[in-house]
């Protein structure tokens, strides 16, 4: 992660998400009016409450109808363009942990993570998937061998 011209590079998904759940509605405070404010604290909230290790089942239709009115509030405050499709996604998240369990279980940071190690593998980078596939293998061998 490096800041640049005021501006955060390389930041992995998991990243974000842990600015958007613990750091966002802090840095904030004293940024933007209460209304908009408020609408990206809910929105902040929001997330920590689908992102947690339990979930309430009664709860979770709340939260669905939160996801449309945080939806709403940021509408108001923010121009269409900052919209697109994985803002709207937003509104489908509760759904998906009702027919997929609990975010964590499904979630893709350890492919992310696991993936980084297969690229620290590459030496060429003309034939990625073939190098990393090598290295896995010998890897797991020398491991079953000890």
């Amino acid at each position: 992660m490096q800041l640049k011209d005021l501006k955060l590079v390389g930041l992995k998904s998991h990243d974000c998400h842990v600015l958007m759940q613990q750091l966002l509605a802090v840095a904030i405070r004293d940024i933007f009016p209460n209304k908009v404010r408020l609408a990206i604290t809910r929105l902040c909230f929001f997330f920590n409450a689908i992102c947690s290790k339990f979930v309430d089942l009664v709860k979770l239709d709340e939260l669905e109808n939160e996801a449309a009115i945080i939806l709403c509030q940021l509408e108001m405050y923010f121009p269409p363009a900052f919209f697109n499709i994985t803002v709207h996604l937003i509104v489908h998240l509760v759904r998906e942990i009702k027919c997929c369990g609990l975010v964590f279980l499904w979630c893709m940071y350890p492919v992310e993570r696991y993936m980084k190690i297969l690229k620290g593998y590459t030496k060429n980078l003309h034939r990625l998937e073939a190098f990393m596939v090598e290295r896995y293998i010998a890897e797991e061998t020398i491991e079953f061998c000890s």
